[in-house]
């Protein structure tokens, strides 16, 4: 196995990813960096899967390394390019040609024989959607707002007029463009009820319950090891990412909260999850969501290394 590949698949400049490949280069372990449909855009990147009654065979190349889809160890699955840019016009013809390069190489990648994920892009897809997170995460006994997820506008209201402080999140953290075309992102924001209106009938939206919480905590799991970082802001902010100046430092897990993450991780079959908690002054974990396949490495510092050394020991590890 010592010749057989990690193959990492995301974009250039992740620097997340960059921990872990310099973890397995330390360790001598080869890893090969793939962003594909990235790469195929310049035509310079092809692919090949060969199927018969023996199973799957086959190689990506690229312009400078090619790639053996049987002999891949493991793949550490993280954020690839999309096929098509957000924002984007497309004709008939570049959105076929988007949606087949997103299919095949997906596709391919997605099953590699005897390939370990961290996370398979199925499954990490299947773990995205907030309301199965919320189901999941009550029936895996965590503690849960009360949410609503509605496009009525009288729904909406009374949510809000029973509840007082509400919350709203977007469903899907899909990259919205500006006027600019600059990336825009959608933060969590508190809920007036004269701000409801006929403009709540146009999609589904996600209201939740204002959790009174006294610090955030991020807990990552990969496999069996739990690192759990408590985040302090210097205002009462819905959203700690707003804060620059908040501050990690570690924090226990209750024993209770590491049984309800197993049951959850093995519901979505996910190997690395990043859970988001409100922690309450009397100690409470009141379950956010769960991101399966969140950022990490902007927690405390010796958080970063038990997880960059997690994730190398999974994708390393004899099966």
């Amino acid at each position: 196995m010592a010749e057989s590949p990690v193959l990492v698949v995301t974009q250039i400049g992740d620097s997340t990813a960059d921990r872990v490949l310099d973890e397995l280069y330390g360790r001598g372990v080869p890893a090969v960096r793939l962003d594909p449909c990235a790469e195929s855009r310049d035509g310079s990147t092809s692919l090949a899967g060969y199927f018969d009654a023996t199973g799957m065979k086959g190689a990506v190349r690229t312009s400078t390394r090619e790639l053996d889809l049987e002999n891949v160890r493991s793949v550490y699955w993280r954020r690839p390019t999309p096929s098509r840019r957000p924002g984007e016009m497309e004709t008939v013809s570049e959105n076929f040609i988007a949606n087949e390069t997103r299919e095949g190489f997906l596709g391919l990648l997605g099953s590699l024989p005897g390939a370990f994920y961290v996370n398979h892009p199925w499954r990490i897809r299947d773990a995205e959607y907030k309301p199965a997170q919320l189901a999941t995460a009550a029936h895996s006994g965590f503690a849960v707002p009360h949410t609503l997820v509605t496009n009525n506008e009288a729904q909406a209201r009374t949510f809000v007029e029973i509840h007082g402080q509400v919350i709203y999140k977007a469903l899907w953290g899909v990259e919205v463009l500006g006027e600019d075309e600059e990336p825009l992102s959608i933060w969590a924001s508190s809920v007036r009820l004269d701000e409801l209106d006929e403009r709540v009938r146009s999609c589904p939206h996600l209201f939740q319950a204002r959790v009174p919480k006294v610090a955030d905590v991020r807990l990552v799991v990969v496999g069996d090891e739990f690192i759990a970082t408590r985040i302090d802001t210097s205002g009462n902010l819905l959203d700690w990412r707003l804060d620059p100046c908040r501050i990690y430092t570690p924090i226990d897990i209750p024993d209770h909260i590491q049984r309800a993450s197993r049951r959850y991780m093995q519901v979505f079959q996910l190997v690395y999850g990043a859970f988001d908690f409100a922690l309450t002054s009397d100690g409470r974990w009141i379950f956010l969501e769960c991101n399966p396949n969140g950022q990490w490495a902007f927690v405390d510092p010796p958080a970063v290394r038990r997880i960059t050394v997690a994730l190398a020991n999974a994708l390393t590890e004899l099966r």
